[in-house]
């Protein structure tokens, strides 16, 4: 899958700069198929309060998106970032949602990374500086501050993204090619999607999936539910023809893996995830087969990071090393990779398991206990979980 980051609109270009250390988890290889499993490393362009009751919206009444856009607008900002660098200035534009009376908002990480300065724009077209107050990068999530005093900000109700179903009608506010203000509508057109910005970054998961019109500039809006309430912050579409345009598939990062950050963020840090570096493949009874494998399930090492917490706990892999794995053509991994087959006791089927059981469950510096099989045997493993590169 060829991922855009919907992030920024750029107005001026600014010159920018394989594979850095392996990911919690990556994938070997690519499974484009069930929506579970991560996208490719692929080329990623950027789209740029109360709670939710945990009912279903098939069971509330839908309000009209003229009235939800009339509630909504003021709370949704156009951010524009400023960076500077040996070949000049370039400019940047994303959204952002306001979520407290304050001048606290929420953006993607894209939106504000390596900004010199920040200008928000309000519906009533006043602006402010604003300056970055926490961020996690991991997530693509930042939250900035805007410098107002005596205004009358609106704060956005920050919905419950774990109630959503597929097919429920969504709708997105943000500022695409600097059409400030614009109103776009889908639904929910899948759950749980899984992708990775690039090829040694840290995987996004539980993504929305939406068919909603977002583009470039939309990065760090809102998406919304029927009643109004922010249920991700849009981030990414697909792109396959690399020219960053809609093309009917969306992500958003769902606003309950912001509410879970948003206390870090808010106290000024930067969220650190955990990080074991290894690759792994699902083990299917295809691959036990052919690699001759004594267990069925569970998660077959196929590569191990140089230097990760992996490689320290005596993990196995079936490449000895990135580069070998880069230069396989084949779809089939080597043999004498250790297969996972328990975290902490708990059985483990599939990478998105244990990487999502990993970032739930633990943090920097937690020790995880790994059932292995190696050539038959079983053993335990204890890793001390690292921070995912930057």
């Amino acid at each position: 899958m060829r991922l855009k980051i919907v992030g920024i609109t750029i107005l001026t270009s600014l010159i920018a700069s394989v594979l850095t250390a392996m990911a919690v988890v990556q994938f070997w290889p690519d499974d484009n198929g069930g929506g579970q499993p991560a996208a490719p490393a692929a080329t990623v362009a950027t789209v740029g309060g109360g709670s939710g009751s945990g009912q279903t919206l098939s069971s509330l009444s839908c309000l009209p998106a003229s009235d939800i856009y009339e509630q909504l607008r003021p709370s949704v900002v156009k951010i524009t970032a400023t960076a500077s660098s040996s070949f000049g200035q370039s400019e940047g534009s994303g959204s952002g949602i306001v979520i407290d009376e304050q001048g606290t908002i929420l953006t993607n990480y894209h939106v504000v990374a390596g900004a010199s300065s920040l200008e928000v724009k309000f519906s009533d077209n006043s602006t402010a500086s604003a300056q970055v107050i926490g961020t996690d990068p991991g997530n693509d999530l930042a939250v900035i501050r805007a410098a107002v005093s005596g205004a009358k900000l609106t704060a956005a109700a920050l919905g419950d993204s774990d109630a959503i179903r597929t097919g429920d009608p969504v709708l997105a506010i943000g500022n695409p090619f600097e059409l400030e203000g614009t109103l776009t509508q889908g639904i929910v057109s899948a759950t749980g999607r899984t992708f990775a910005p690039g090829s040694s970054t840290r995987p996004i998961r539980n993504m929305i999936q939406t068919d909603a019109p977002v583009n470039p500039g939309n990065s760090g809006g809102p998406l919304l539910d029927c009643q109004g309430r922010v249920i991700g912050i849009n981030s990414a579409l697909e792109n396959p023809t690399g020219d960053g345009v809609n093309v009917g598939i969306a992500f958003a990062v769902p606003i309950n893996t912001a509410k879970r950050f948003l206390p870090d963020m808010l106290a000024g840090k930067t969220v650190s995830h955990p990080w074991l570096g290894i690759g792994g493949e699902d083990i299917t009874p295809a691959l036990a087969r052919d690699l001759n494998l004594s267990v069925q399930s569970g998660v077959y090492v196929t590569l191990v990071s140089s230097n990760s917490p992996a490689q320290r706990a005596g993990l196995r892999g079936a490449f000895r090393s990135e580069s070998e794995a880069q230069r396989s053509t084949s779809s089939l991994p080597p043999s004498g990779g250790d297969v996972i087959v328990a975290t902490d006791g708990q059985a483990v089927a599939s990478v998105d398991q244990l990487a999502s059981y990993l970032d739930a469950q633990k943090k920097v510096g937690d020790t995880v206990k790994l059932d292995v099989i190696r050539q038959g045997q079983k053993l335990t493993i204890d890793a001390a979980l690292g921070e995912w590169p930057s």
